[in-house]
């Protein structure tokens, strides 16, 4: 299993990333001991500045590649909703260098994951998503400003990559994003039900 990850994938989180808008997906990969699906998380103390991204997630249910954008839709059939985490101070220090992010993206727990819901509940095209950071709204999504739909990330990635059964897309994350800091309480919501809930320790 492994967590492929889209990066500027809603315009507003582009502009306030200062970041160009992509002209095709954007990805990067974290490992599977990225995974997280406790609630208690623990704050890593390589970081001092954390930040919360919250994503809609499409697990593939299917092995695939070279997938035709058409046929797309037929590897994936359950949607779910995670965290990116991002060492944002570190991150940037890797930017400033023309380093790789692997360390500010990738390290241990840095994919929380919450339940899955059935695609066919959903109307693909008009998914709300939200996260709430002690109760206060922070981030609030919705599929219909995805850059790059679902269909099109599973089709682009597939070329350089084989996706397999059990495989993980994180599809981008909208404006807003931000420190946590111990103490604090996240709850994500897809169309108003809470999927994710995680206490930072």
């Amino acid at each position: 299993m492994k967590i492929i990850c889209i990066g500027r994938n809603y315009a507003e989180h582009a502009k306030e990333m200062k970041s160009e808008l992509p002209k095709e997906p954007v990805f990067f990969m974290k490992p599977d001991t990225a995974l997280f699906k406790d609630e208690d998380f623990y704050l890593p103390d390589f970081t001092h500045d954390l930040h919360h991204e919250i994503e809609l997630v499409v697990k593939i249910n299917k092995v695939g590649k070279h997938i035709d954008e058409q046929f797309a839709h037929k590897y994936y059939d359950e949607i779910g909703l995670g965290i990116d985490f991002t060492a944002r101070d570190i991150q940037t220090i890797c930017k400033q260098k023309g380093l790789p992010w692997e360390k500010a993206k990738s390290f241990d727990n840095s994919a929380p994951i919450g339940k899955f819901i059935s695609k066919d509940t959903l109307k693909i095209s008009d998914i709300n998503f939200e996260l709430r950071v002690n109760g206060n709204s922070k981030q609030l999504g919705n599929s219909k400003n995805l850059i790059f739909s679902f269909d099109q990330i599973i089709s682009f990635v597939s070329k350089f990559v084989t996706l397999k059964t059990g495989d993980l897309i994180y599809t981008g994350t909208p404006e807003g994003v931000g420190p946590v800091g111990i103490g604090d309480k996240l709850e994500g919501f897809l169309n108003g039900e809470r999927f994710l809930k995680l206490n930072i320790k």
